[in-house]
Order: C-alpha cells, then sequence, then structure tokens
C-alpha cells in the first residue's frame, strides 16, 4: 500500500509498505480521508517524544472496515464508514474511573503508539475500539469531514471547561484551523462577541468565513491594549490560545477581564514554556487558568454532531483536499501556513 513514512524531521514521502496485519482482536480500515494536524506539523519539523522514526503519523481520521480480526467482538460491520477518534484509555487509573478520560494516565493515540492515518490502510487494535471513540459516519457525510471530529473534541473539551456561555465576550489568540474552530463553538455557547488575534494577516483572512466580531493583528498594534479598548477597560471574560508562541500565554492574563477564564490550549515548545507570567495580575484579578490538551469519548460525540448540524462549518475549515500522493506539496504548504486544514485522500 502507499503510506507516509517519516524517516526523520523534514524527511518523509509516500513509500509502498506493507499492508497491516490485522489485529486478533481489532480491525483493518481502508483510510477514506485523514486530517493533518498542527502537532502532525510539529512531528515533521522536529520530531515527537512518542514518535520512532521511520514512522506513518496521521490521527485525524474517517475509513471504511473492510476486515475484522478472527477474535473481534466489536459492534462495527465490514463495509461501514467510521469517524476514528485515536485515543485509548487505560479505563482503570483514577482519572478513567472518575470519568476523566481526557486525563488518563495511560493515554496512548493512533499515529503515535501504533503507525497512523496517512495511509491506504489502517490497523486499528481493541484497545482503541473500547470506549467509544469510534463512531458511524451519519448518512450523507463527507467522509473528508468525518476526518476532523478529532481536533473539535478538543476543543469542545476546552470550551466545557471555560464555561464559555451566553453574553461572554471570548478572545481567540490564533487564526490557525484550532482558533477557527474555537470561533465557531464560542458561537454555537452563546458568546456575544469573539475576537480573534494573529500576526499574520494572511491567517485572520482565513478567519473571515468565520464572522469574528474584530479580527486584531498583532504585529500591527498591542493586542492587549486593543482588546481593553473593544470591552471598555474591562477585558474579556474568556481568552483562549490557541498557538504555541510563549507571549499568548503572557497576553492573556493581561487581557482577561477580573474573574475571567483563561484556556491554555496552545502547548508550548520544548525548553521555551515558562513565560514570565505575571501572577499577581491572576491573584489580585482573581483569574482562573486552565489547562486542556485532548478530550473524553463524550466530546468527541458531541463533536460530530456539531459538525454535522453546521455549527462547526467543516466546509470552511477545510481549506485544501490533497491525493495522499501529494503529500509533500500539501506538507509543505501547510508547514508555510498557506493551508486552513489540509485533508488528504489515498
Amino acid at each position: 500500500m502507499k503510506a507516509v513514512v517519516v524517516r526523520e524531521p523534514m524527511v518523509f514521502d509516500v513509500e509502498d509498505v506493507d499492508v497491516p496485519d490485522v489485529p486478533e482482536r481489532g480491525m483493518l480500515i481502508k483510510v477514506r480521508a485523514c486530517g493533518l494536524c498542527g502537532s502532525d506539523l510539529r512531528t515533521l519539523r522536529s520530531g515527537h517524544r512518542n514518535v520512532k522514526f521511520p514512522w506513518t503519523i496521521g490521527h485525524e481520521i474517517c475509513g471504511e472496515v473492510v476486515e475484522t480480526g478472527r477474535n473481534y467482538s466489536g459492534k462495527w460491520k465490514i463495509g461501514e464508514l467510521l469517524s476514528i477518534g485515536p485515543l485509548s484509555y487505560c479505563g482503570t487509573c483514577e482519572f478513567c474511573l472518575s470519568g476523566r478520560f481526557d486525563l488518563c494516565e495511560n493515554q496512548t493515540e493512533i499515529g503515535q503508539a501504533v503507525p497512523g492515518g496517512l495511509a491506504e490502510y489502517l490497523a486499528i487494535p481493541e484497545k482503541y475500539i473500547k470506549l467509544g471513540n469510534i463512531q458511524a459516519v451519519p448518512d450523507g457525510m463527507d467522509p473528508t469531514h468525518a476526518a476532523i471530529v478529532e481536533p473539535v473534541s478538543s476543543c469542545v473539551n476546552a470550551q466545557e471547561k471555560a464555561g464559555v456561555t451566553l453574553g461572554d465576550s471570548v478572545v481567540i489568540i490564533g487564526s490557525g484551523p484550532i482558533g477557527c474552530i474555537h470561533i465557531s463553538l464560542a458561537r454555537s455557547r452563546g458568546a456575544i462577541k469573539i475576537f480573534i488575534i494573529d500576526i499574520s494577516a494572511e491567517r485572520l483572512k482565513m478567519a473571515e468565513a468565520f464572522n469574528p466580531d474584530s479580527y486584531i493583528n498583532a504585529s500591527e498594534s498591542d493586542p492587549v491594549k486593543r482588546v481593553l479598548e473593544l470591552t471598555d477597560g474591562k477585558g474579556a471574560d474568556v481568552v483562549i490560545t490557541a498557538t504555541p508562541a510563549p507571549v499568548a500565554a503572557v497576553q492573556a492574563v493581561q487581557m482577561a477581564k477580573r474573574g475571567g477564564r483563561i484556556i491554555q490550549f496552545g502547548g508550548m515548545p520544548k525548553g521555551n514554556s515558562t513565560p514570565g507570567i505575571d501572577m499577581n495580575l491572576v491573584h489580585y484579578r482573581g483569574l482562573h487558568i486552565i489547562g486542556t490538551t485532548t478530550f473524553s469519548p463524550v466530546h468527541n460525540h458531541s463533536a460530530l454532531k456539531l459538525i454535522q448540524s453546521g455549527q462547526v462549518p467543516a466546509e470552511k475549515l477545510i481549506s485544501h483536499v490533497f491525493p495522499l500522493n501529494d503529500f509533500k506539496k500539501g506538507a509543505a504548504l501547510a508547514l508555510e501556513g498557506k493551508v486552513l486544514k489540509g485533508v488528504f485522500v489515498p
């Protein structure tokens, strides 16, 4: 089969590899679509602590069941089209037992622990089937749309933890695909004012389809000052960092309203993850700083419904659909920031 093989940072291409064996209790999936995530781009650039090269990445997946293992006992049948949530949970740690699966101490991910979906076929072991992150694709849904349920799931978790609600003012720092998903979710949850911040005019232009109320170009003006101007000096109820830039965490604290909630969504670069946050602002303004990263099955199920309903408009989010054979071209464009969301189709 054809698969993307990453041999070392910035050395990757589509190669001929063996079709994976069907796991004894798992499934073999024919991949119909696989999205390229920001974390995938970081892996392409500089590797990943959980990935040992050579490796096939990709965890935003939609595919069709073509074979099951000899001791398979799952409910999915051959021929069914599935949205593949890539996470597995142990089900036994204190966090799983309390229903907080996103904090599972033994969480693993397709594309890291097992080869990923940027390939023609994908083997799914039993543990990825057990806890509800695989769903049937609704009739009529485009497979490319079903592939991007995963990033929406993480954003649903973040906004739930932030308690975004009716009448809130929400600032999103970073206008990439995650930032655009957060615009849509904040609007669906009742936010009254949504501001998007980026240092790139080109990226801000991409976010226009999601209709934020104000665009702030941080390369042209002070974003903290501008947010305060737009909120009558009070600051925003919720600030979400959808960028790995450490300065965003500092600015988020500075632009949050008294009692405001800050979601640290973007992971920071290794070795540069201790920005100089003024903790007195956190203390005296009673701010809530909340870190989120992955999702639980309930968020995954909500995400599929939000895409199906159009509240998260996948057709606007996906700016490019590439054949898998054009991975080098598509990845290069994404690494240059010229793609909002790219999906690859074998």
